[in-house]
């Protein structure tokens, strides 16, 4: 049962880490806990984590923004791997098969305890372990046959949404860690065949006309844009999540915005707001200002929706039981009790 329930646990983290990071399954599994940096914004000095990425299939190094989706996979490796008696991600071992070496000792995130000495995770075992999720879940594809997922096909699912919201192209290559705009460009390949080849077409046709325009490595005016997207995504009640490239939709009315994710440490701020909304309200039904009131009462369903969301939030944070890991002198302990009566 322990044993299932830990290949279910690391089939689990490699498809969250998969598909936020977009990274090959060889990158994945030389993660380490040395790869999370922090990178400071020269104009707000706001931290922003990142995950280092080492070198694979090109000699270069890369660093992915760490989302808020992805902290949440890595929190919960970490407190699955940390030593219970210090609190440290063990260091281990692992074999380069491209190399045919192996590697330092590291902290590396993908590893487990077999027979009390940790070791890292195998390519083989992750793919079993997915296999075993897919089978499971009885999810079939469009013709009725069971799904048939391979770690490499999150890359392509990555690079497809990343594409798709509107992230230009050379910068997914970037992410990616494409020497080719065309492998990029590849990935993003998951329409019917008639659509390929006309948006195919129209790439190339593009390409002919603006090739040093479209297609090229972006400048650091371009990469200054980008990350100046998450300078200003910080809002005084919380985070906007709005996809980079994207318009506002609600004009920078942001109470309104699903886009919103409040903190939960702003939460009398949101307090003050739905107060401010009901008293404005009430003047404007005392005075008639009969075409102020729809507005404010959108507003004031919003931040109430808001801070339902939050409270909701806690509560569920508060019902969540950590049983943490047995000792095997536990196990033993609650054995040998139980058959001191039979004896």
């Amino acid at each position: 049962m322990a044993l299932a329930e830990s290949r279910a646990f690391w089939a689990w983290a490699m498809v969250e880490f998969l598909q936020h990071t977009g990274v090959r399954i060889e990158e994945m599994l030389e993660a380490s806990h040395h790869s999370l940096i922090q990178y400071r914004l020269p104009t707000t000095g706001e931290i922003v984590p990142l995950l280092q990425i080492a070198p694979s299939k090109t000699d270069e190094e890369r660093v992915i923004l760490v989302s808020p989706e992805l902290a949440d996979v890595l929190s919960a490796i970490i407190a699955r791997i940390r030593d219970p008696r210090t609190g440290a991600v063990p260091y281990v071992s692992s074999y380069d098969m491209a190399e045919k070496t192996w590697n330092p000792q590291m902290p590396l995130l993908f590893q487990w305890c077999r027979s009390g000495e940790s070791s890292r995770l195998s390519p083989k075992l992750l793919r079993q372990a997915l296999q075993e999720v897919l089978a499971s879940t009885n999810l079939t594809d469009s013709a009725g046959q069971p799904l048939d997922f391979s770690p490499h096909d999150f890359r392509r699912i990555f690079i497809t949404d990343a594409i798709r919201s509107g992230l230009p192209p050379h910068i997914a290559q970037v992410i990616a860690g494409h020497t080719s705009i065309n492998t990029t460009m590849g990935y993003n390949a998951i329409y019917p065949g008639e659509a390929i080849e006309a948006h195919r077409a129209f790439i190339a046709r593009r390409r002919a006309l603006r090739p040093s325009e479209e297609y090229r490595t972006p400048t650091n005016e371009e990469w200054d844009a980008f990350l100046g997207h998450f300078e200003r995504r910080k809002l005084s009640i919380g985070i906007c999540a709005r996809a980079f490239g994207t318009p506002c939709i609600h004009e920078h009315a942001c109470i309104r915005c699903s886009m919103l994710r409040p903190d939960p440490a702003q939460r009398h701020r949101l307090v003050e707001i739905r107060d401010n909304l009901i008293a404005r309200i009430t003047e404007a039904e005392q005075e008639g200002w009969l075409g102020e009131i729809e507005g404010l009462q959108v507003s004031l369903a919003s931040a109430e929706e808001k801070l339902t969301q939050l409270d909701a939030e806690q509560v569920r944070q508060r019902h969540v039981i950590d049983l943490g890991m047995p000792r095997f002198s536990q196990i033993a302990t609650r054995i040998s009790t139980a058959r001191g009566p039979s004896s």
